[in-house]
């Protein structure tokens, strides 16, 4: 997967997308090519936000942490271009921009994320970009005894469930600490709670669920045909509820100019190039990895990095994508720190610990984005006690 040697004028790589994987991506192609790459990325976004923590907005936690995109552009020296990705000619190795743009490119990095669409009509979805607004409603409702039966769904294609047990064990926690009688129940396709993550992962989230309380529901799939009225198959049976919250289905960018897969998902190799596309890579969760999470995100975009490198000429034996998940359950209390090497959808073998088995102990897990956040972070901290 190596050429010749290095080019003498930097190999143009565009990525698209300024979420996890593309910066992910951008740092490691900085670190492996240095100055042999001229790095473009394009975001209509001004803000990186770090989502997996927004879960914790509408329980007063603050909200999640955002990093400007032009300074982030500035740190990696990368060229930050306030567009949106729209449609690629791969024969002309030409990038089609929501305004109009077209940007030629050595190599195509797709970090476009998925378009999360809600699943039932008399739901509330969760939105991890609003959570918040979307949900500090429904707390107050709960705090102030209007709402005492509550239904938390996992819709069939499930991407990502764990988000909808960090809300449930929350909500069980905020009622437990208000002294409020609240119902809480869980209904998941799954076989056991985080099933993906293995068999001691199951054992340990159902012992947290038992202990707050919350219901479950497994191997089974909601309808909810009006409004406090949810029912599951196989069975018919029948909950009654005053409030639904449920996660959305995820479905792919369907990018004009490349192949798509089942429900427009990007189709990709073990090195994350799009199959049968020349110098087109995909990470993240437009790719088709039934699993979507940041940690993943990541990995996708070293491996697509590792490979963008070798066409640059530098001397590197790319490594292919072979996932594990590290997840942090946020519990209302301490939270859980679960590891999963996933093999065929599930945890092939898989940790649970009180304290973090990666480092830094960030929600994504991720070999570069994590350590620079976490470098930025202290910076900020520092900058702060000096001013005060």
């Amino acid at each position: 997967m190596t050429s010749s040697g290095p080019r003498s004028d930097p190999f143009n790589v565009l990525i698209a997308g300024g979420g996890v994987a593309g910066l992910e991506a951008a740092l490691a192609l900085r670190d492996h090519a240095g100055e042999a790459v001229g790095l473009t990325l394009l975001s209509p976004e001004a803000d990186f936000v770090y989502r997996p923590m927004a879960v914790r907005e509408p329980f007063a936690y603050g909200a999640a942490a955002r990093y400007p995109l032009d300074s982030i552009a500035t740190d990696i020296g990368a060229e930050l271009l306030a567009d949106a990705f729209a449609w690629v000619e791969p024969a002309a190795r030409v990038a089609h921009t929501a305004g109009g743009e077209r940007l030629s490119y050595d190599a195509l990095l797709l970090a476009l994320g998925a378009r999360a669409r809600p699943r039932y009509e008399h739901a509330i979805t969760v939105d991890d970009r609003h959570l918040d607004e979307i949900l500090h409603g429904l707390i107050q409702d709960i705090e102030g005894r209007y709402v005492k039966r509550l239904v938390f769904l996992v819709p069939p294609r499930m991407a990502w469930p764990l988000p909808i047990y960090e809300l449930a064990l929350m909500t069980a926690g905020r009622a437990y600490d208000m002294d409020l009688k609240v119902s809480v129940t869980v209904v998941t396709p799954e076989d056991a709670p985080l099933a993906l993550f293995g068999q001691q992962a199951r054992a340990s989230v159902g012992k947290l669920l038992r202990q707050a309380g919350v219901e479950r529901a497994t191997s089974s799939y909601a309808e909810v045909p009006r409004s406090g009225e949810v029912v599951l198959h196989p069975g018919d049976r029948r909950l009654s509820c005053d409030r639904v919250v449920a996660l959305p289905e995820l479905f792919g960018p369907s990018v004009r100019g490349l192949p798509a897969a089942e429900h427009g998902f990007i189709p990709v190799d073990r090195h994350c190039k799009v199959r049968g596309v020349e110098r087109v890579y995909a990470a993240g969760d437009a790719v088709d990895f039934a699993i979507k999470h940041g940690g993943v995100a990541t990995q996708q975009a070293d491996a697509a990095a590792e490979a963008i490198t070798a066409l640059v000429g530098i001397p590197i034996e790319p490594r292919g994508f072979d996932p594990v998940i590290h997840g942090m359950l946020l519990t209302g209390d301490r939270p859980k720190y679960l590891t999963a090497h996933i093999t065929g959808g599930s945890g092939f073998s898989s940790t649970v610990s009180d304290t973090p088995t990666w480092s830094p102990p960030s929600k994504i897990a991720a070999r570069y984005l994590a350590p620079y956040l976490e470098q930025r972070d202290r910076s900020t901290s520092a900058r702060r006690a000096r001013v005060s």
